[in-house]
């Protein structure tokens, strides 16, 4: 029987302990193997050649960066296409009301009544981006002066490189006009952000961590060195895959990076990460699981610094834009935003080992391949020539070989596949490379996804 007067109190010095050095633990992993090769059995090597270790501790001196991660501040973007103002207007409306705290217009042409479009919108309380098929100083201007008026922030996307880049041609015929254009924009306006940058493309056609964030880097480059004065925050438009913490570290680098850069030039601003899910990824089969997909990359969008995320409807391969899709992306983002509560501590990848090292990786390989690039002559130089390209392609055909040969693994369509699901009459939109004959000044960047060759094999064998 227990004596309720015996001192019972704990002697705090039995639970104190040394700290346990990263040696000790590795010599402990090493004898739980049992003569198993520690490198070979628990290193795992990225196609970043990153080595991945299993444990990683405070005495390995790994650098914290304190990146300016603004968590409890991203919002949630809604992506619309214009074509049908009153539509559009209504649909932009409507979305805002369900949750969405920012737009992106996309607009085929300047002949858009872009007073119409936003006189409805409350411009004082939501971000719009504006994602422009061509080059305009008077549209520019006029967006400008409704910023300006009615205290709006917008952020207009012109890239000519990235135009050249994923169409293989300028939005003007000569090269020299596209940025004395941008130069132009530049010393005319007062309130909005004109300069953008579209990394989608690199990771969307196959680029590893590593050349997307070169690739944007050296991109921005050329736009530093052509326009003088650039005194609005530059948007980088980059996607996400499901490597999760890679994901992370992988918009820490770029923002760290680009810091770095942009100082060079006495840009003192942060570039501004508007964010989605890679497509790359994505299937036509068993779709529902790219919501598990979709889901998991805005994490790390999120934890990685985002400013803006616009989701990817989880049928935005062949479906045309619908309300139910759009809905269901929106509310994936509320759902991490209101109830997982993402959005309530800054720099939420602060101090982690792994994270950090990572980081520190993918910018030190990130910061070599750009010396190396425009030690060569720059990124529109090695554009032009069909250097950038045919490194991506090479980085894409690697990615397809292991996703080929079952080593990186797609649910439901190189693992697990559900032999009865069939969609041939189900796909309102093409969902594979679309070859557009026409003339071009350089070879594209195409945009391909794993499950291709895969998916159309599997179509034709549909009743």
């Amino acid at each position: 029987m227990r004596n309720n007067n015996q001192n019972s109190s704990i002697d705090k010095n039995k639970w104190d302990w040394d700290a346990i050095s990263s040696k000790q633990w590795k010599q402990q992993i090493q004898f739980e193997l049992k003569g198993a090769d520690y490198n070979e059995t628990l290193i795992w090597n990225s196609p970043e050649d990153i080595k991945v270790k299993p444990f990683y501790h405070i005495d390995e001196n790994i650098e914290n960066y304190n990146i300016p991660t603004q968590a409890t501040e991203f919002k949630i973007c809604q992506n619309i296409f214009v074509h049908d103002i009153e539509k559009s207007v209504e649909r932009a409306l409507d979305t805002i009301n369900r949750g969405a705290e920012s737009i992106r217009f996309t607009l085929e042409n300047e002949s858009i009544d872009i007073e119409k479009l936003l006189q409805k919108l409350p411009l004082e309380k939501i971000a719009l981006y504006f994602h422009l098929h061509f080059l305009s100083i008077d549209f520019v201007k006029k967006l400008d002066a409704i910023a300006v008026e009615k205290k709006g922030k917008f952020y207009i996307q012109n890239d000519p490189i990235g135009n050249l880049a994923k169409e293989g041609n300028w939005f003007s015929v000569k090269e020299k006009d596209n940025f004395q254009t941008l130069e132009k924009i530049s010393s005319h306006l007062k309130s909005v952000s004109f300069l953008s940058v579209n990394g989608n493309l690199y990771q969307n056609a196959g680029a590893n961590m590593v050349q997307q964030i070169a690739y944007i880097l050296a991109h921005c480059n050329e736009y530093f060195n052509r326009i003088q004065k650039i005194n609005q925050p530059i948007v980088v438009e980059i996607t996400v895959g499901t490597n999760y913490f890679f994901e992370i570290a992988k918009l820490r680098a770029l923002r760290l990076l680009f810091k770095v850069i942009a100082q060079e030039y006495d840009h003192n601003l942060d570039c501004h990460l508007l964010v989605s899910p890679t497509k790359r990824n994505k299937t036509i089969y068993d779709y529902n699981v790219n919501l598990l997909r979709t889901t998991t990359e805005s994490m790390s969008a999120i934890l990685g610094g985002a400013n803006t995320i616009s989701n990817l409807p989880y049928d935005a391969l062949y479906h045309k834009d619908n309300e139910f899709g759009d809905r269901i992306a929106r509310n994936q983002l509320l759902i991490l935003k209101n109830e997982s509560y993402f959005d309530k501590v800054n720099n939420p990848s602060d101090g982690s080992y792994y994270i950090e090292s990572l980081t520190n990786q993918l910018a030190e390989k990130a910061l070599v391949l750009f010396k190396d690039i425009e030690a060569n002559g720059g990124f529109l130089k090695q554009l032009k020539e069909g250097i950038i390209k045919r490194k991506i392609e090479e980085s894409a055909e690697k990615e397809q070989k292991l996703f080929d040969d079952g080593k990186e693994i797609l649910l439901g369509t190189n693992k697990y596949p559900n032999k009865n699901d069939m969609m041939k009459h189900d796909l309102e939109l093409y969902p594979f490379v679309k070859i557009k004959p026409r003339k071009t000044l350089i070879s594209p960047i195409i945009e391909k996804r794993l499950a291709e060759k895969t998916e159309q094999e599997r179509l034709k064998t549909e009743n």
